[in-house]
């Protein structure tokens, strides 16, 4: 099966990994849920009839209910944003400002394209002001996809779009769902630690109550898996999965799409309990 790709550039987007994750994935669902959407390459790439889409993040979500809801005129709408003139310093840094500070949810939305693909690598990252503040990328001629954002407007009339935080989403989670969760990582090392993907970060705690809540939903019926750094922490954490799968990852490094490392994740698996009736 050719695998489609997301529209955004997203640093970790699970394309790679969606061959791993079928593997692991139950022969049917019902129901597709994933509260850490990012670039929805998972989703997109499964078939299922039926998914809840949900990220921490407004700003991506809103992209996504803005695409879902006008089509090739928001597509239009946000190529209008991908011109010479836009591709320099100046133009990105004005219009990130611009970003920042409307309070125009279509503006917005049509920015957050701008800014991913002319941003650095491929970034989205707050201050703790809550402030978009990825630098410019300084690529010859960015990528407007079209063809990609046509493939995921059809992809999103399957979904049901959630603005909300990993509890309240996998609260929702049971029998006959297949839960995927690709949450911020826990650091690989003690200096690469990057946890401000959305307002507020996403620390110790939220790991520990992540974990918790996705032995919850396998008992209430979900079949949930979960992507996470190869680490102690991690393994700790689920030493109580029903199974963990060894994975190396290729990683870019820079800018330079040839500079690349082989990372050590892990996939966890929870199956779900039998459910008495």
């Amino acid at each position: 099966m050719t695998l489609r790709r997301p529209f955004l550039k997203w640093a970790g987007a699970k394309t790679k990994l969606v061959a791993a994750i079928r593997e692991v994935a139950p022969v049917e669902a019902k129901r597709f849920i994933e509260p850490f959407a990012g670039s929805g390459a998972v989703g997109l790439n499964l078939g299922i009839s039926n998914n809840i889409l949900a990220d921490a993040n407004r700003d991506l979500v809103d992209v996504y209910r803005e695409l879902k809801r006008d089509g090739e005129k928001f597509i239009d709408a946000c190529g209008a944003l991908f011109t010479g003139t836009n591709n320099a310093a100046d133009a990105f840094y004005r219009l990130r400002e611009e970003f920042n500070a409307t309070t125009d949810r279509r503006r917005k939305a049509c920015l957050f394209v701008y800014l991913n693909r002319h941003g650095y690598n491929g970034l989205c990252r707050y201050n703790s002001s809550g402030g978009y503040n990825v630098p410019f990328g300084r690529y010859d001629a960015p990528y407007f996809p079209r063809a990609e954002m046509l493939q995921f407007h059809d992809f999103l009339a399957t979904c049901t779009l959630k603005s909300s935080d990993f509890r309240d989403v996998l609260a929702e989670a049971g029998e006959g769902d297949f839960v995927y969760c690709d949450p911020p990582y826990v650091p690989a090392s003690k200096t690469a630690n990057f946890t401000a993907y959305a307002k507020g970060g996403f620390g110790p705690k939220d790991q520990l109550e992540l974990a918790a809540m996705c032995q919850e939903a396998s008992r209430r019926g979900a079949h949930v898996v979960i992507s996470n750094h190869d680490t102690p922490e991690t393994r700790q954490l689920y030493e109580e999965a029903d199974e963990t799968i060894k994975l190396l990852v290729s990683r870019r490094i820079s800018c330079d799409g040839d500079n690349r490392v082989k990372a050590k994740e892990l996939l966890v698996v929870y199956r779900p309990a039998e459910i008495l009736t």
